[in-house]
């Protein structure tokens, strides 16, 4: 007797892969909240190898108005990662690649900040098999302001014919 329950881990996933033509403009992708700690600061100034004391000072930072030590930009365009949130699991086998980013900085974030990361599609351009899907993110601080926004643009597949 065939066991109808084996376990196939191509079949462990978020749900069925969703194609280029599946997404809609204004369709909204959340990633989770993440503070910055000082562990991340720290973090990211090892892997970045961006010394600058604005980022690790504090009394650099104080003598210079800032009320805490202010992160790398990098470090808070990062939180925007698509991988951190559900968008490449719901498109999951039709995802090909990240193409391009842009970030504007418009807030300062400073360590124990909080930040609310989202990504929107606002742009679908289909090709012939494939299609580029240009996200809107944003993010927020743990106050409501805009720290930063930006573009992420992806190239996806379109369902096979």
């Amino acid at each position: 007797m065939a066991d109808t329950n084996t376990f196939r881990p191509e079949e462990h996933r978020f749900g069925p892969t969703h194609w280029f033509e599946d997404l809609k403009v204004g369709q909204t992708f959340y990633i989770n909240s993440r503070t910055q700690t000082e562990s991340l600061f720290a973090a990211f100034q090892l892997a970045s190898g961006d010394n600058h004391p604005i980022h690790y000072d504090r009394e650099y930072c104080r003598a210079r108005g800032h009320r805490d030590m202010l992160a790398h930009g990098l470090q808070v365009a990062i939180q925007g990662a698509a991988g951190a949130g559900i968008f490449p699991h719901v498109i999951g086998d039709s995802l090909i690649g990240f193409l391009e980013q842009s970030s504007r900085f418009l807030k300062p974030v400073y360590c124990g900040d909080t930040l609310y990361p989202m990504l929107e599609v606002s742009d679908l351009k289909p090709g012939h098999n494939t299609g580029v899907v240009t996200m809107k993110l944003t993010i927020h601080n743990q106050a409501g302001a805009l720290v930063c926004d930006g573009e992420h643009k992806y190239l996806v597949k379109k369902r096979p014919q």
